[in-house]
């Protein structure tokens, strides 16, 4: 009896042990804290981002989720690094008759590094669209905004409330704002107070002189004011700011006429005339038989390889395209006040400038060819 006693006891220790074995080790406190607080901190960045995109595609006038955007730019760079993928491996297996090893190492190293440097391109390119796309809407908006508080403001003292003269003030020749002002009216009409609704459409646009006109209009419907002709000096006002600037774009034309013939008429000729002159020299040392040796203490030699004028027309093209981006930001920072109205500058003094260093270069070699 006693030995099966033993027995038994020895059996449900061996039992114990194995179950000790296989339970998890316990996480400490501060581990799962850790842990929480890793997961939350993740979550925390993933909605920041989605928010700052959904901000920006809104601000834009898109009507797109971020999750959308995000999914149509990922399968986008897909596609294109798939495209390249296969360009490569005709390229390198059937033109050069490389190995299987070195295809399998470029497409790694192709899917890799060259995937994350795209979708780096094209969603830096994709906040540019979205910040020139705000930007042509904010220019758009303010173009418009004097008529549209003049009209509101005539309403206003035929007697019609806030929110029916800013109904009916609406009109097709006011674009975005137009229908801007539709969704405010349809808001209010809903049963949203008309501040909350002008406050919501002011944060659609990075436009200080929208924000400060809606924050006066409501600023009076508060004090119960003459709304009407607040609305009248407000219009004005804007007016008159959009009038000055003209004026100093005007008093500024001198710099820009100054910065525009230097970029795109003196350097493309004197460009010309340093690469029609590189070829002269190196036709004439050509032609010039120099002995090795002569009575002097040195020698003469005109054997060196010098500047070859392919590269030099290679090197002017680059400084061109370089100067002509830089000269349309300078020249849209003078005349309009804003580095991003260059934009459309940029593709016409790129192709006048690298066109007119062509025809000069034409030009240069018939005239000094009768010379030379």
């Amino acid at each position: 009896m006693k030995i099966m006693r033993i027995f038994r006891r020895k059996k449900r220790e061996d039992e114990l042990k194995e179950l000790i074995k296989e339970k998890p080790a316990k996480k400490s406190f501060k581990d799962l804290f850790k842990k929480k607080g890793d997961i939350k901190k993740k979550e925390h960045i993933i909605k920041r981002r989605k928010h700052k995109l959904g901000f920006y595609l809104t601000k834009a006038g898109l009507v797109i989720e971020p999750r959308k955007a995000s999914r149509v730019l990922f399968n986008s760079c897909v596609v294109l690094n798939f495209i390249i993928s296969i360009f490569l491996i005709f390229y390198f297996s059937i033109r050069l008759g490389y190995s299987l090893l070195y295809l399998t190492i470029i497409m790694a190293i192709l899917w890799f590094f060259a995937f994350i440097i795209l979708l780096f391109a094209m969603w830096s390119l994709f906040y540019i669209f979205l910040d020139l796309k705000i930007f042509k809407r904010r220019i758009d908006l303010e173009g418009v905004l004097p008529d549209f508080l003049q009209l509101t403001s005539a309403n206003i003292k035929a007697g019609m409330s806030t929110d029916k003269a800013l109904w009916y003030a609406v009109r097709p020749r006011f674009g975005v704002l137009a229908k801007e002002i539709e969704a405010v009216a349809k808001e209010t009409m809903g049963g949203k107070d008309l501040r909350e609704a002008l406050l919501d459409f002011t944060k659609k646009y990075d436009s200080l002189v929208l924000k400060r006109s809606i924050s006066l209009i409501i600023e009076g419907i508060n004090a119960g004011g003459e709304i009407g002709d607040l609305l009248n000096k407000v219009a004005l006002n804007i007016q008159e700011s959009a009038v000055m600037k003209k004026e100093m774009a005007a008093n500024v034309t001198t710099y820009v006429i100054f910065i525009t013939f230097a970029t795109v008429v003196a350097a493309p000729f004197l460009f010309a005339l340093s690469s029609q002159l590189i070829a002269i020299v190196q036709s004439l040392t050509s032609r010039i038989a120099v002995p090795a040796t002569t009575g002097m203490s040195f020698a003469l030699s005109f054997t060196g390889t010098g500047i070859k004028a392919t590269d030099f027309k290679i090197f002017a093209v680059i400084s061109l395209i370089i100067t002509s981006f830089f000269s349309s930001l300078i020249v849209a920072t003078i005349k309009k006040g804003d580095i991003k109205e260059g934009i459309r500058y940029i593709p016409l003094f790129m192709a006048s400038t690298v066109v007119l260093f062509f025809l000069a270069n034409i030009l240069l070699n018939r005239l000094l060819g009768i010379f030379f």
